[in-house]
């Protein structure tokens, strides 16, 4: 019965939003009530499976020698997958007011209920084939939420991030056919699967592999030179961007990664070889380069994207290191930057939708008007910066510490990155900060008459967000202890 939970969480969201566009709801409310008591109900059912831990995995069906679609729950899957629960019941709740104003909310709202479902594939697969299946079809249920208004831009956004999703995964479906020939089993067993004796004098071509299922998976995570689909994806209504640059899609590419490399290539067989080199060499690059492009853009969403290019590289970074620390680093800024990135995403989006402003230097002297979405934009943007005190300071000393303890002469290069990064934030977040609360002294404040803070539904996420962001950085230790037990193989 345990087992078979975990079927459900994935089937339910799914099966909710198939109904959504077929059930005849009187009013929208009714579909609101729906659409969150389901969701509600199955982060329920998700924190029951993860709390009652089941041991053995659950095999929907078998193919034909080890290729079989299991799930199973670890300490990996439990922060993914805790992480997906707790966040999407409020995106959803923040959606509600979003896209009032949208058409065809209802095409919207079940691929959106549909991705929980299917993210949660991703974070409960049992092996290399499942999340490959899972990661298949996340590309698919996501492409309609991209093009969802119709637009030219948003049409040719959807194209591009359907060819290189699909460009990626074929690089990541090299990397199963070499983990079926040469690993022992496709399940993710902590410290990889290959089998020295199949290896022979094929390390080589093996390491080759692994470089391009990192750079193929990396595709989602948006790793240069394969990350222009993001900031494009921008055209997307606010709350598909939060769920592509915070949650789901970028975050399934680098939870992709973390297994790859700890889970099925394994530490030992990659740690010192050029193939580890060539991989955090890119991960410092996109690092510099993201927070780089931040600071010269002007459209508000394009910027916060460009920054979640460079912060999802801090988690493939710890991930290069190859060691329980980096790891460790790796999954502590994987949920810190979530909770942080879905703040500044959604406050983008409350002023988007409140005032229909989009650029930069049209937010001058919003911040007076809308206290509650800039204060938390504020609180987010020190968050990002890595300020003490709060979540993002935590992460980013965890990954520092990390490279400093791997004695990889290379990683000391991406302390650097890290410290120019945090440099950079603070120019391209702050800017944005100054500009809305000391718009200067000739400001004409009549351009900004009858602004004011969105309702309930946006504020509530945004609220709980912020208390997120100062807990994970004042009560760090529970979490942080979690996940070096998950990169010491205990959970």
């Amino acid at each position: 019965m345990k087992e078979s939970m975990m079927l459900m969480v994935i089937l339910l969201p799914v099966a909710a939003g198939i109904l959504v566009p077929l059930l005849p709801f009187k009013k929208r409310k009714h579909m609101e009530i729906f659409l969150e008591t389901m969701v509600v109900l199955n982060s329920l059912l998700v924190w029951g499976v993860l709390l009652e831990f089941p041991e053995e995995a659950f095999t929907l069906t078998k193919f034909t020698g080890n290729l079989t679609i299991s799930f199973k729950v670890d300490g990996m899957s439990m922060v993914f997958a805790g992480l997906i629960s707790a966040l999407w019941p409020f995106a959803t709740l923040y959606a509600f007011e979003y896209m009032a104003k949208e058409e065809r909310e209802k095409t919207f709202f079940a691929f959106y209920t549909m991705t929980y479902g299917v993210t949660l594939g991703i974070a409960l697969a049992g092996n290399m084939l499942t999340m490959y299946f899972f990661y298949e079809l996340l590309t698919l249920v996501t492409v309609p939420l991209v093009m969802h208004t119709l637009s030219r831009e948003a049409i040719l956004a959807s194209r591009k991030y359907l060819y290189y999703s699909l460009g990626g995964a074929a690089f990541a479906f090299i990397s199963l056919i070499f983990i079926t020939i040469y690993g022992t089993t496709t399940d993710f067993i902590f410290g990889g699967v290959l089998d020295p004796e199949k290896i022979g004098g094929r390390t080589n071509a093996l390491l080759l592999v692994y470089v391009m299922a990192f750079v193929g998976f990396g595709v989602k995570a948006a790793i240069c030179p394969f990350n222009s689909w993001l900031p494009q994806a921008g055209v997307a209504p606010t709350p598909v961007t939060a769920l592509l640059h915070a949650v789901a899609v970028v975050k399934s590419g680098a939870f992709a990664i973390l297994r790859l490399t700890f889970f099925s290539f394994g530490t030992e067989f990659l740690k010192g070889t050029w193939a580890q080199s060539v991989v955090m060499a890119l991960t410092m690059f996109t690092i510099v380069y993201g927070c780089s492009r931040a600071v010269k853009e002007t459209h508000l969403k394009r910027r916060l994207a460009y920054s979640t290019i460079s912060n999802l590289s801090y988690i493939l970074f710890g991930a290069t290191l190859m060691t329980p620390l980096g790891m460790a680093g790796a999954l502590s800024h994987m949920v810190f930057h979530a909770v942080m990135k879905i703040a500044s995403f959604f406050c983008a989006g409350a002023v988007i939708h409140q005032t229909d402003r989009q650029y930069v230097h049209e937010l001058n002297g919003l911040g007076y008007k809308m206290p509650c979405v800039f204060g938390i934009f504020t609180l987010s943007s020190l968050g990002l910066m890595g300020v003490p005190g709060l979540a993002g300071f935590i992460s980013k000393w965890n990954l520092a510490s990390a490279a400093v303890e791997s004695g990889n002469p290379l990683a000391c290069g991406g302390i650097a990155c890290l410290l120019v990064s945090a440099l950079l934030t603070a120019i391209y977040m702050l800017t944005i900060v100054v500009r809305a609360f000391f718009p200067g002294k000739d400001f004409d404040d009549s351009g900004v008459c009858g602004i004011k803070d969105p309702s309930w539904k946006m504020l509530l996420p945004l609220f709980v967000f912020s208390i997120f962001i100062v807990v994970f950085g004042l009560y760090s230790a529970p979490f942080v202890k979690f996940f070096q037990d998950v990169a010491n193989g205990l959970h």
